[in-house]
């Protein structure tokens, strides 16, 4: 098994949202044009996931996130941050990616519930994927 890249092997495309902390705009500097975004995804083994990232970027390496895209072709991004976390149903990891600039796409929304003139949002307000199965090696 490749240790350059963190591969899911079953389970959707994975969901990318644009991160709301403000350093991860620090991380999105780069020579290309490419922004981040986060995905979290759910694993049996989230923190050897992340001591993966972390030995890799120790040894000055990049380390990839390998999945299929919604039209089944294998896709590949950078993954610049890592963080487990647990929840009662098990571990879920979070990457922050780098992606293209021509693969991000940005979707506003509206819901009735913001009628009240609240803008602001934090991590409890982005969708958390917790409701997939994956399984990532």
């Amino acid at each position: 098994m490749d240790e350059d890249k963190i591969t899911i092997i079953e389970g959707p495309p994975p969901t990318f949202e644009l991160p709301n902390q403000g350093w991860a705009y620090g991380i999105s500097d780069s020579s290309t044009l490419a922004g981040v975004a986060l995905t979290r995804l759910r694993t049996a083994n989230g923190s050897s996931l992340v001591e993966r990232c972390y030995k890799a970027w120790q040894k000055h390496h990049s380390i990839n996130l390998e999945f299929r895209s919604p039209d089944g072709l294998h896709q590949q991004a950078q993954i610049v941050a890592a963080r487990n976390t647990q929840v009662p149903e098990g571990d879920v990891l979070m990457l922050w990616v780098r992606l293209p600039a021509e693969d991000l796409e940005v979707e506003i929304g509206y819901d009735e519930d913001d009628a009240d003139g609240d803008t602001s949002f934090d991590d409890d307000d982005m969708p958390d994927n917790s409701d997939l199965n994956m399984d990532i090696f």
